[in-house]
C-alpha cells in the first residue's frame, strides 16, 4: 500500500498537533480507504462541510475501532495561501494534513483529480491510488452511518433502477435503456447554461433519432423544487428520473463525479463511459455526425471547448494560419504522442495528466493569447496549467515530434521551470 499511496501523497503527512506521520504508517492501522479533502478555512461552505465531516470522521472511527481497525483516513489538502491560516486550520482538524511546504505536490493533487471547486471529497483506495469516489460530499450527506462503505462505484444499470418518467405522465421501467447509448444529462432550469445547452440538446437528440441510432437521454434534476423540475422537464422530449426521488439522483452525481451544471455523460450500450465531455461534443457537432463523441486525442481549441483549459494541465500548439490545412497538420504531428500518453495511463485506469489543443488564428485564441502573456510567435509550443497559473513555453522555429515527445516528458518529469501567468 504504502507505495502507491506515498506516489499520491509523499512520504509525510502533518497531524493536527504539528508531529509529522509516515505514509507508510497508514497501513499499520489498518487504512483502506483515503479521503482527499480539498478546502480553505475561510469559506463559508468549507466550515459547513468541515463540521459535517468532523462528525463523520468521529463516528466512522468509532465504529471502526470497535471493529479493530481505522479502515478511513481523511487528508487535507489545503487552498490556504499562508502558512498561519493553514496552521489553524489545520490544528482544528482531527485528521492528517499534506505538510504547507509542499506546494508543488498540492497543485499536483489539484490537477490530477480535476479539482475545479472547493469544498471538495474524494475518496482513493489506499493500497493502489486509484479514485473510488469522486463526489465524498454526497456520500457524507446520503451515508452518514457509513453503512456503504467503501462507497466504490457500481454498474450505471444498478445505480439508475427503477422508474423513468415521460413528460406526460408515462412512467417506464429503467431496463427501457438498456442496448441504447444514453447520455446522462445533469441540469437545472435555475441555471441560465443549462437552458441554453437544453435547446440545442432537443436538436442534436432529435437528428440522432432520426438517423435511426438507438440513443436515450436521462435527466437528472438539479432543480430546487418538483414544480421547477415540472416546467422544466416539459421542454424535453426523453425520460427523467423522478424527482422525488432524491436518493436515485444522488446516487447517480455520486456516480459520475458531478461537481458543476450543465453535465452531459454519453454512455454505450453497456453503459460505459464514451466521454464525459458531452456538453462540449453537442455544441462543436451540431449536426451529430460524430455521434456518440467518441474522445479525440487533440482537439482544435474552439470557444466551446475551451473551458476544458480550466480542467487541467494542457498542451496547447498556435499555429500561424487560418488555413484548416496548416491546423490539421498540426494535430497529425502531436496526435502520436498524445495517442501514446493516454494509452498509457489508461492501462493504469487513470484520466491523462495532459489534454492536448491546438489553436489557430482567431479573437478567441488573440484572447488566450494575451490572457497568458505568450509571445506572438508562431508555431509556438506551450503547456497551460490554469489552476496553477503557470505555464510553460518552447519557442522555436520548428517544432518536429521529437520536440514535443521531449518537451512532454520533461513537464511530466517536473524538469520543466514555469513562468507565471
Amino acid at each position: 500500500m504504502a507505495g502507491a499511496l506515498s506516489e499520491v501523497l509523499g512520504e509525510v503527512l502533518v497531524s493536527a498537533d504539528g508531529e509529522e506521520v509516515a505514509v507508510s504508517a497508514l497501513a499499520a492501522r489498518g487504512v483502506s480507504l483515503v479521503g482527499l479533502y480539498f478546502g480553505c478555512s475561510l469559506g463559508g461552505s468549507c466550515a459547513q462541510l468541515g463540521a459535517s465531516l468532523a462528525a463523520f470522521y468521529g463516528r466512522f472511527r468509532g465504529e471502526a475501532a470497535a471493529a479493530g481497525g481505522q479502515r478511513l483516513e481523511i487528508v487535507f489538502v489545503s487552498a490556504e495561501q499562508e502558512q498561519q491560516q493553514w496552521q489553524e486550520a489545520v490544528r482544528a482538524m482531527p485528521w492528517l494534513a499534506l505538510p504547507f511546504a509542499d506546494k508543488h505536490r498540492k497543485l499536483k493533487l489539484w490537477n490530477k483529480y480535476r479539482v475545479s471547486n472547493i469544498p471538495s471529497l474524494i475518496f482513493i483506495d489506499a493500497s493502489t491510488g486509484k479514485v473510488v469516489c469522486r463526489n465524498g460530499l454526497l456520500v457524507i450527506r446520503d451515508d452518514p452511518e457509513g453503512l456503504e462503505f467503501p462507497w466504490g462505484p457500481k454498474p450505471f444499470s444498478e445505480v439508475v433502477a427503477g422508474p423513468l418518467l415521460r413528460n406526460n405522465g408515462q412512467t417506464l421501467d429503467s431496463t427501457a435503456l438498456e442496448g441504447s447509448h444514453v447520455g446522462v444529462y445533469f441540469s437545472a432550469h435555475w441555471c441560465p447554461p443549462c437552458r441554453s445547452l437544453t435547446r440545442v440538446l432537443v436538436e442534436s437528440y432529435r437528428k440522432i433519432k432520426e438517423a435511426g441510432q438507438k440513443f436515450e437521454i436521462l435527466f437528472v434534476s438539479a432543480d430546487r423544487s418538483e414544480d421547477s423540475f415540472k416546467q422544466y422537464f416539459s421542454e424535453m422530449p426523453w425520460v427523467a428520473v423522478p424527482y422525488a426521488d432524491e436518493a436515485r439522483r444522488s446516487r447517480l452525481n455520486r456516480l459520475y463525479g458531478i461537481q458543476g451544471i450543465p453535465t452531459l455523460i454519453v454512455l454505450d450500450s453497456k453503459g460505459d463511459v464514451i466521454t464525459r465531455q458531452g456538453r462540449v461534443e453537442v455544441l462543436n457537432d451540431v449536426e451529430c455526425r460524430e455521434f456518440p463523441w467518441h474522445p479525440k486525442p487533440v482537439l482544435e481549441l474552439t470557444d466551446s471547448n475551451a473551458v476544458q483549459l480550466n480542467e487541467g494541465p494542457c498542451l496547447v500548439l498556435f499555429v500561424d494560419s487560418e488555413d484548416d490545412g496548416e491546423s490539421e497538420a498540426a494535430k497529425q504531428l502531436i496526435q502520436p504522442i498524445a495517442e501514446k500518453i493516454i494509452a498509457k495511463y489508461k492501462a493504469k485506469e487513470e484520466e491523462a495528466p495532459l489534454l492536448f489543443f491546438v489553436a489557430g488564428e482567431d479573437d478567441m485564441t488573440d484572447s488566450l493569447r494575451d490572457y497568458t502573456n505568450l509571445p506572438e510567435a508562431a508555431p509556438l509550443l506551450t503547456i497551460l496549467d490554469m489552476s496553477a497559473r503557470a505555464k510553460y513555453v518552447m519557442d522555436v522555429e520548428e517544432i518536429t515530434p521529437e520536440i514535443v515527445e521531449a518537451f512532454v516528458s520533461d513537464f511530466l518529469a517536473d524538469k520543466l521551470k514555469p513562468e507565471p501567468i
